[in-house]
C-alpha cells in the first residue's frame, strides 16, 4: 500500500503534581477525558470542504474550526491529517453477519464484519434481523442483537424483515417502532415459499410501516417469475451459476420495482429499494422520483466494481462466487451507467450487502444452481471502490462521495447529525482518508473472513489511513486498537424529517374528497342479477 505522508500520533500522558495523589489511588476518582486533536486536514461534509482542525472529547465532537489550540495538552492524543480529507465514518445500510441463509451461515460475524468495515472507513452498520415465516419478529430481533452486542467493533442498527403477514406481526411491528428503536422493515418479493410477500401483503406492511413512522424497504424481483425460470434451466440441463442470472433478467427486477412503487405510493409509503442492481430497475427508480414519489434506491459496490460476465467464467468456484440475489448484471456498462445515476442523486445510497460464503459453502449448489447460497463480500472495500469509480474516475466531487456513503445514510434513517456529519454535537466517527494513496484489493490481504474477494486485483485510489470511533482511533496505519463489543446498538426514532416532511404534507393537502352533487332520483333497474 502506498500512502503518501505517514500519519505522526502524539499521546501526552497524564502527569501529577508531586503532592497529588494519582487518581487510580483515589476514592472515586473521575476518569479522566478521552480527547482527540485531528489537526492540518480538510473536513469534507456532503454540503461543503473547509481546511479546519476538530476536536473532540469523550466521543463527542466539541470544537471545529482552523488552528486549534488546546492549552494545557495533558491526556490529549493528537492526529496529524495534513493534506488529507476528515470525513464522516461511513453507514452501511445493508450487511448480513453471520446470517443463516440457504442451508449455512455466512462468514463474517458481527466481529470479523465489523473489524472489517472499520478497516475500510465505515463506522456503522445496519444488520437484518430476519425471521422464518411465522416466526416472531420481537423474538429475531433480540437473537441478532444478542449476537452482535458481544462482537461489534463498531456502532450497528439492525432494520427487520417482515416475511409473513398477520395481526400478531401488526402489533410486533408497532412494539419495535416504539420499544427497541426500529424505523424500518424489509419486505422481500422473492425467495418464494421462504421470506416472499404477496401485494396484499406488501399493501398491509407498507401501510403499517407510514403508520409507525418508518421506512419501508424492498428486495424488489419477481419471486414466482425467478421460481417458473430456475425450473425450466434445470429441466435443460443448466444447473451451473450461469443459471442464476438466466432465472433472474433485469425484467424481473425492474418489474417488482415499479409494482413496489406503485403499492407504496398508494398509500403514501416512503419507500427505500436495497440493492439496486440493473439499468433498468434504475431507470425505473429515477422516473419515479421524477415524478414526485418519495423513494430512495440502494445500490452496492459490488455492481459498481464489477459485473455478471463472471458468471459464465470456466472455472465453476469463481462463477459461484459471484452469485447473489438480485444478480450482477452481464452488460458492462451496468457499473458506470449505475455511478452516474448515483452521483447525480437518481439513487440516493451506496451499501454492500454484505454476506460472505466461502467456496465450500458455495459448492451445496455444486449441481443445482439455486441451491448455491447467495452473497458477496464488501464491507471494508465499499469506501475505496466508491471512491475510485466515482471520485477519482470524475463522475462525482468529494461531498457527493460523503452524501452517498454517510449523510444520506444517516439522514434517511434518522441517525442525522449524530451521525454522518462532522459539526459540534455529532458524534466522533471520523476517518481520515488519502485520496492520493493507492491499494490493491486482494483477498490475500483483506480482514473479511472468507476465501474469495470479488474485488480481487482492483486497485483502487483512495485509502483509509485512520478510523475513528465514537472518539477513538480503533485503525490506523493497518493497526487495529479495538476490542469485540465496543461498538453500540443504535435506536433510531420513528418518522425522519428527511423523509417524512413530504408524506406528511401530502397528507394534509392531497387526500380525496367526495364530488358535492344533487341526488340522483330517476329510474333504478330492477332486473334481477342471476348469480353465475
Amino acid at each position: 500500500m502506498a500512502q503518501g505522508n505517514s500519519y505522526r500520533k502524539i499521546v501526552f500522558m497524564w502527569s501529577f503534581d508531586s503532592g497529588h495523589v494519582p487518581p487510580a489511588i483515589e476514592d472515586k476518582a473521575p476518569m479522566p477525558k478521552q480527547r482527540l486533536l485531528i489537526k492540518g486536514g480538510k473536513v469534507v461534509n456532503d454540503d461543503q470542504s473547509v481546511e479546519a482542525d476538530v476536536y473532540v472529547e469523550d466521543g463527542i465532537v466539541q470544537q471545529v474550526g482552523p488552528n486549534l489550540n488546546l492549552e494545557p495538552p495533558t491526556g490529549l492524543t493528537v492526529l496529524d491529517a495534513t493534506d488529507k480529507l476528515v470525513i464522516p465514518g461511513g453507514i452501511d445500510t445493508h450487511t448480513h453477519m453471520q446470517f443463516p441463509f440457504m442451508g449455512s451461515k455466512s462468514k463474517d460475524d458481527f466481529y470479523t464484519g465489523t473489524k472489517a468495515a472499520v478497516a475500510g472507513g465505515t463506522t456503522m452498520i445496519i444488520d437484518f434481523a430476519i425471521p422464518q415465516k411465522g416466526s416472531s419478529l420481537i423474538e429475531a430481533f433480540d437473537l441478532w442483537k444478542s449476537w452482535a452486542d458481544p462482537k461489534v467493533c463498531c456502532d450497528y442498527a439492525l432494520h427487520v424483515a417482515v416475511t409473513w403477514w398477520s395481526n400478531k406481526v401488526k402489533e410486533e411491528m408497532k412494539s419495535l417502532a416504539e420499544n427497541k428503536g426500529v424505523n424500518s422493515f424489509k419486505m422481500f418479493m422473492a425467495y418464494k415459499d421462504v421470506y416472499m410477500l404477496n401485494d396484499e401483503e406488501l399493501y398491509a406492511a407498507f401501510s403499517c410501516c407510514r403508520e409507525l413512522g418508518a421506512v419501508a424497504q424492498v428486495h424488489a424481483e419477481n419471486g414466482d417469475l425467478i421460481a417458473q425460470n430456475s425450473k425450466k434451466l434445470l429441466s435443460m440441463g443448466i444447473t451451473g451459476p450461469e443459471g442464476h442470472i438466466l432465472s433472474r433478467p433485469e425484467e424481473v427486477e425492474a418489474e417488482a420495482t415499479q409494482r413496489a412503487i406503485t403499492i407504496a405510493n398508494a398509500v403514501n409509503c416512503p419507500l427505500f429499494v436495497v440493492h439496486v442492481m440493473s439499468k433498468s430497475a434504475a431507470r425505473v427508480l429515477a422516473n419515479a422520483r421524477r415524478e414526485g414519489k418519495v423513494v430512495y434506491g440502494e445500490t452496492i459496490a459490488a455492481c459498481l466494481g464489477t459485473d455478471g460476465t463472471n458468471y459464465w467464467n470456466k472455472d465453476w468456484a469463481h462463477a459461484a462466487a459471484h452469485v447473489m440475489g438480485p444478480p450482477l448484471r452481464p452488460d458492462p456498462s451496468t457499473p458506470d451507467f449505475l455511478m452516474n445515476l448515483l452521483a447525480n442523486a437518481d439513487l440516493s445510497v451506496t451499501a454492500t450487502d454484505n454476506c460472505t460464503f466461502d467456496i465450500c459453502q458455495k459448492a451445496l449448489g455444486k449441481d443445482d444452481f439455486t441451491k448455491i447460497p447467495n452473497g458477496v463480500n464488501g464491507v471494508e472495500d465499499r469506501m475505496s471502490v466508491v471512491w475510485e469509480k466515482g471520485v477519482h474516475s470524475g463522475k462525482m466531487d468529494e461531498n457527493r462521495f460523503v452524501a452517498v456513503t454517510s449523510t444520506n445514510a444517516a439522514k434517511i434513517f434518522n441517525l442525522y447529525p449524530k451521525k454522518g456529519r462532522i459539526a459540534v454535537g455529532s458524534d466522533a466517527d471520523i476517518v481520515i482518508w488519502d485520496p492520493k494513496a493507492t491499494r490493491t484489493i486482494s483477498a490475500k490481504t483483506h480482514h473479511q473472513a472468507n476465501d474469495f474477494n470479488i474485488f480481487e486485483g482492483m486497485v483502487c485510489h483512495g485509502v483509509c489511513v485512520a478510523t475513528v470511533s465514537r472518539g477513538k482511533v480503533v485503525y490506523e496505519g493497518g493497526v487495529f486498537n479495538v476490542t469485540a463489543g465496543e461498538g453500540k446498538y443504535v435506536s433510531r426514532p420513528p418518522f425522519p424529517p428527511y423523509v417524512y416532511k413530504r408524506v406528511r404534507q401530502r397528507e394534509k393537502v392531497c387526500q380525496p374528497v367526495p364530488v358535492k352533487r344533487a341526488p340522483y332520483t330517476g329510474l333504478v333497474s330492477t332486473t334481477p342479477i342471476t348469480p353465475k
